[in-house]
């Protein structure tokens, strides 16, 4: 009778320890996905802005040069892009629309939300169609928001934040490129290059507002850095593939705006 008793006791025990057992490996694994991607963030970041402030530092100090000896000859050191066409205030209204609610920002957070369904991040919202559908609307709104954040902040600071390919050849110095593009910007007729502010606020902006929004309570604004983080890497990704993905004029990742787009010249080796 004990025997027997304690066969029935040990069946939902077994259960108990699979479902525990199950739950850890798969925190295990999310632990090891947040931390594989946030040991790639900060070395990226701080590539780019390291590079990034030589040419912000070189912008000054040329700006101060020529407020101390107006009268005076200027050599500046500066590359001047002599085929650099500034967007028109209408060309860049329909390349913010476009990149704020067009296919590209529609399919990454389709894909984002797939990354965080799985992981069931945040736990709140569930899984089904209805948590789905919560993770693509706020992954969707930071990015939408960000987006706005940019482009608002660069017409008051008068900035092209608009990629525009690299003019030199080799994986490296193109790779370079595409990350300092992140934190920099092109500013006056000539194009000279200079640290971007709105760059570099917009990934925050759009997490701040998503945190502060519509996430559950408990997260605050550690959580709302370190979603900015990961825009800001989805924004060193998305630089990377416009300077690597090859489009015809007439091939569809042409129309998706995906190579050489925001009707900036073409340039770069791949012309």
């Amino acid at each position: 009778m004990t025997s027997s008793k304690t066969i029935w006791n040990a069946q939902p025990i077994d259960g108990l320890r699979d479902n525990s057992s199950g739950e850890q490996s798969r925190r295990t694994v999310q632990r090891s996905l947040k931390c594989g991607i946030q040991r790639w963030i900060l070395p990226i970041v701080a590539a780019a802005a390291l590079t990034a402030l030589p040419i912000f530092a070189g912008a000054q100090a040329l700006t101060s040069s020529e407020d101390a000896y107006p009268a005076a000859p200027v050599t500046s050191s500066r590359q001047i892009d002599v085929r650099y066409v500034r967007p028109t205030q209408a060309t860049m209204a329909g390349n913010y629309v476009f990149d704020a609610f067009g296919p590209y920002p529609i399919a990454g957070s389709l894909i984002l939300a797939g990354i965080n369904q799985e992981t069931n991040s945040p736990p709140e919202w569930k899984q089904g169609t209805l948590g789905y559908a919560k993770r693509f609307g706020s992954d969707f709104g930071i990015a939408a928001i960000g987006t706005t954040t940019r482009y608002g902040l660069a017409e008051a600071t008068k900035e092209d934040t608009l990629y525009y390919r690299c003019e030199c050849r080799g994986i490296g110095p193109r790779l370079r490129h595409a990350v300092v593009s992140t934190l920099t910007a092109r500013r006056g007729p000539d194009g000279h290059r200079v640290f971007s502010l709105p760059a570099l606020v917009a990934p925050y902006a759009g997490s701040m507002a998503g945190v502060y929004g519509w996430y559950p309570s408990r997260f605050g604004a550690k959580d709302a850095f370190r979603l900015g983080n990961y825009s800001l890497l989805e924004d060193v990704g998305a630089n990377i593939s416009l300077e690597f993905l090859y489009s015809g004029p007439r091939s569809f990742l042409a129309r998706m705006h995906l190579n050489n787009s925001h009707g900036s010249p073409v340039e770069g080796p791949n012309k």
